[in-house]
């Protein structure tokens, strides 16, 4: 039959004997995979931009459905969507003919998911799922089936040898399928102009929410900050600040408009006290201060302002907003905690440079 799907393998293969056999298998599976994604990548059509630009347009959820292993990628692509912008469940072909179909809404878009395009619970479905919803997208490996032929749009995935012994259980069909999906999602997301911002209000926790969290969530707050004058001296301003906010290793300093004008560090106070200038201590402390500090603002991400402290070889770094007036600070210790929760290691170094800041 022409266009039929690569036939299975009838002999079975010779079992690998030696380590170097098994690993050349497994080697050769996935150059195997990876070969039919190429050849994926060059045959896709515009039939993939359709589908994209359908999906961005839908007002409603994405409805993924698919049976099988297509029916597990269909749940992967259904978090894939869902975390980059476009809301979306799935919907299991079976549990559709028994009730679920009253999931699917007129504002609605349904993607099915078939290799062949010929899986009886989705074929069975897919017309009542189209005049359901605002339209039914199918991704198969060629557009002569039944799938194809009550959907709106197909998106072509091709024909290919799976890379199982016996070519049998779908392992490279499954791959393209997911790798076309995501594609797919992956414009849809540049299409709604989908932000890193927007990204990290839906990963707010783990190693991704801290990597897209903004410094606003890990600053120590204005309220728990050690904050002075920079009219005082600095023995006053060690006092004031010692009782003023959670211990850290600086002072920020603020001139009468309250805006930051500098920052004295802990490793600034040692430096008099190992010179034993014990006067300076009784000195304004705009003296010895560091003046126009590195700072970052407010609503930066956490991930470059770890790169500052990181370029910078500091230990603190004041957050600020658009006046210039200090909202919060970002302390090493900080950073290090985040680090050990996500059993991590520290992303900065531990050690300062002598001007601190």
């Amino acid at each position: 039959m022409a266009n039929a799907l690569p036939q299975p393998h009838t002999t079975a293969p010779a079992v690998p004997q030696t380590l170097i056999e098994r690993l050349s298998m497994v080697r050769d599976i996935v150059a195997q995979e990876a070969r039919s994604l190429m050849e994926t990548s060059k045959s896709l059509g515009v039939d993939a931009v359709k589908a994209a630009e359908m999906t961005a347009q839908c007002h409603g959820n994405v409805v993924i459905t698919g049976v099988g292993k297509a029916g597990l990628v269909g749940q992967k692509l259904v978090a894939t969507l869902a975390s980059t912008g476009t809301p979306a469940h799935f919907l299991h072909p079976t549990e559709a003919i028994h009730g679920d179909l009253g999931r699917v809404g007129k504002g609605d878009l349904v993607w099915a998911l078939s290799n062949s395009g010929r899986s009886s619970e989705v074929v069975q479905i897919a017309s009542i799922l189209r005049r359901q919803s605002s339209g039914l997208i199918a991704f198969t490996a060629c557009t002569d089936n039944p799938l194809s032929a009550a959907a709106d749009v197909t998106v072509c995935l091709g024909k290919h040898t799976e890379a199982c012994p016996h070519g049998l259980a779908p392992t490279t069909s499954t791959t393209v399928m997911m790798a076309v999906g995501d594609a797919v999602a992956m414009l849809v997301s540049r299409l709604r102009s989908f932000t890193a911002q927007d990204f990290a209000k839906f990963h707010p926790g783990g190693a991704l929410g801290q990597k897209m969290a903004q410094v606003d969530q890990i600053m120590r707050p204005l309220a728990q900050c050690r904050v002075a004058s920079q009219t005082i001296t600095i023995r006053d301003a060690m006092v004031s600040a010692s009782q003023a906010g959670r211990r850290s290793g600086a002072v920020m300093l603020v001139n009468d408009d309250l805006r930051l004008s500098g920052i004295f560090t802990d490793s600034d106070l040692a430096r008099l006290l190992e010179a034993r200038d014990e006067a300076a201590l009784d000195e304004p402390i705009a003296n010895r201060m560091t003046t126009s500090p590195t700072t970052v603002a407010k609503g930066m991400l956490l991930q470059d302002a770890v790169a500052v402290m990181s370029q910078k070889r500091i230990s603190e770094l004041p957050v600020v907003d658009a006046q210039g007036k200090p909202v919060g600070l970002i302390d090493i210790t900080d950073i290090v905690t985040l680090s050990d929760k996500s059993n991590g290691t520290p992303t900065i170094p531990m050690t300062s440079s002598p001007d601190a800041v």
